[in-house]
Order: C-alpha cells, then sequence, then structure tokens
C-alpha cells in the first residue's frame, strides 16, 4: 500500500507557536460526518510520499519550519514512524492530527503533539470551548486546547 499525500502546505495555527510543514495523507478510515477533506479519503488520492520525497520537503524549508504537521496516516502505521524519525533528526517536532480518539503507543513516542478526536459538527474544533476534541503536548502531558480559543469570540454549536 502506498503512503500518498497532498502537496504539503505551511500553516501556522494547527500547531501553536510554531511554524508547520503538513502533510495531509489520504486514505482516511475515520471518514468523520461534515468532514472539509472528503478527499483524503481517497487512498490513491495524490502522491506518493517516499522517505527521499520526503526529506526533500524538510530540506527545502529548513531553517523556515519548526513542526512537521501530518494529518493522519495512522493507518499506515510503519510508513508514518519512518517520516517522523526523520523529521526528529532534522531537530524538528512532530504532530499528528487524527480523528481516533488515542494515538498508537509506538507512533506517540515520536510525536510531540497531537489533535485527538473526530470531528462533530456540533461541538465544533479545537476554538469551541465544547468541542470533543484535544490538542496534547505529548512531552509535557498538557491539553492545550486553551491557546485555540480567542477571547472575546462567541462560540456556538452548529
Amino acid at each position: 500500500m502506498t503512503f500518498n499525500c497532498l502537496p504539503p502546505t505551511i500553516v501556522f495555527q494547527e500547531v501553536p507557536n510554531e511554524i508547520s510543514l503538513c502533510f495531509s495523507i489520504t486514505g482516511c478510515q475515520v471518514g468523520c460526518k461534515g468532514c472539509h477533506s472528503t478527499e483524503l479519503w481517497n487512498k490513491n488520492f495524490g502522491q506518493q510520499l517516499t522517505n527521499t520525497n520526503f526529506q526533500q520537503w524538510i530540506n527545502k524549508y529548513q531553517g523556515l519550519i519548526s513542526t512537521v504537521l501530518f494529518m493522519g496516516g495512522e493507518w499506515q502505521k510503519n510508513a508514518l514512524i519512518e517520516k517522523l524519525i526523520l523529521a526528529q533528526k532534522q531537530g524538528l517536532k512532530t504532530c499528528l492530527y487524527t480523528g481516533e480518539n488515542i494515538v498508537d503507543e509506538q507512533i506517540s513516542k515520536h510525536l510531540n503533539y497531537a489533535k485527538i478526536g473526530k470531528w462533530d459538527p456540533d461541538r465544533g474544533g479545537l476554538n469551541n470551548p465544547d468541542t470533543n476534541q484535544q490538542f496534547i503536548d505529548l512531552t509535557a502531558g498538557n491539553t492545550l486546547n486553551h491557546l485555540f480559543i480567542k477571547e472575546g469570540i462567541q462560540h456556538v454549536a452548529a
């Protein structure tokens, strides 16, 4: 099975206080109702992310990024772990966004951060105080949801 992704992008708000190179991995098996990225459900969509081209992306942005973020990929544990180790060897932090409620221990030991929890349109995302999702600093063991909530903005369920 290939480990496919969309072309990576630089993102600023998915990991607080970090500049992240984001890889959206295709083949998502969670299939959250209301998902804004249903193209990621198709495992054949996107381009293959090999260790070689992953390293090329890291080299291209080295010195500009502080974190490598994977939107999914936990369903291909070994391929994901290989990329996490490569990123860490370059001195980068790592993060996984998953719709699952837990992260496999073999994966989590290679992560600095994880966003867990299936998208629930009635409870919203990390910027909603009522969300079921959690953003966790796995190094310190703290939940960091408060960093996503902007003061003075009223949040209502969908």
